[in-house]
């Protein structure tokens, strides 16, 4: 999930990786080897892994308990986020996006351990696997792009990019293949876009975000035309773009996250819907291009070339 994602970009801290790459958990050493699945698109050689950061949590509880010295953030920042933080946070470019899993102890232990069988049991590697292989022949990408999964009891937020290359999902008991699909292929979008485009942004506005977001729509029912994973409102109603016409060309992070998100007398993933249409429109026009020519085309030309305004006049 972008959202308001490239509004601020925070510093990053640094933390230490566990020694030889190996993680303890409950009194047993869990090898990184077991956490990570390395893979290339078999077309392009494109480079992938998979870290199942959900092993982790095996014995987390146990190992909390034995080291009653210690705070529990501090024993779970050794067992769960050291080994894996190289791979899913370091110097990411909207690494606060995942502040709730790096600075937080995850509430409830047991629940968490059963999601790690269930992901096994559903083969969540395989369908996360041929998901990226799907996004990476549509837009390729220079760096290795790492999948983080995390188990969560939360099921508001399936997934999100923390910056190039690195995307984290939240794995819940609601998943089903069809949204591990789309949410992957509309999180690789942001990844790759990221990876190319962000360097040549100084400021970020509404309609850039908005854009953002839409472009990741476009690119998710592309690869998954038969999956009905972000609700888009067909129509055009002029009582919402009235609510926030004269925002577009802001730079503002909260009003940015409410558009996208929906409230304050917007509809749920208003912002969402509203950037999928504008690029909509745009390549309606313009139908020859592929997701490579249209993802670095600047939000304002795809606002403007594609006579977006004209479904509110």
């Amino acid at each position: 999930m972008g959202l308001a994602t490239v509004l601020t970009l925070l510093l990053l801290c640094a933390c230490s990786q566990t020694n030889e790459g190996e993680a303890v958990a409950g009194g047993k050493e869990v090898g990184k080897d077991s956490l990570v699945l390395s893979f290339e698109n078999p077309q392009t050689n494109q480079e992938f892994k998979i870290v199942r950061a959900d092993k982790l949590f095996e014995g987390l509880r146990e190992k909390i308990e034995k080291n009653t010295e210690r705070s529990e953030l501090d024993v779970y920042k050794e067992v769960v986020i050291d080994p894996v933080y190289q791979d899913c946070f370091a110097n990411a470019e909207y690494q606060y996006m995942a502040d709730s899993i790096l600075h937080s102890t995850p509430s409830v232990y047991t629940p968490l351990t059963t999601l790690s069988e269930e992901i096994e049991e559903k083969q969540v590697e395989e369908t996360i696997k041929q998901a990226l292989i799907k996004s990476s022949n549509l837009l390729p990408t220079e760096k290795e792009t790492a999948v983080c999964v995390f188990p969560t009891t939360i099921t508001t937020v399936p997934m999100f990019t923390v910056g190039a290359g690195k995307i984290i999902v939240l794995y819940n008991q609601y998943y089903d293949d069809n949204l591990i699909k789309a949410a992957i292929s509309h999180e690789y979008h942001h990844s790759g876009w990221t990876e190319k485009y962000l360097k040549n942004y100084k400021r970020f506005t509404v309609l850039d975000n908005i854009v953002f977001e839409g472009k990741a729509v476009m690119f998710e029912k592309l690869a998954y035309p038969d999956i009905d994973h972000t609700p888009i409102d067909e129509n055009y109603k002029k009582e919402y773009w009235e609510k926030i016409e004269n925002d577009l060309h802001t730079v503002n992070l909260n009003r940015a996250l409410e558009i996208s998100m929906g409230g304050n007398g917007l509809p749920s993933s208003y912002g969402y819907s509203e950037g999928y249409k504008m690029v909509q429109s745009y390549l309606t026009l313009y139908p020859e291009l592929t997701p490579e020519d249209w993802t670095p085309i600047k939000a304002l030309e795809i606002f403007n070339d594609g006579n977006y305004i004209d479904n509110y006049q």
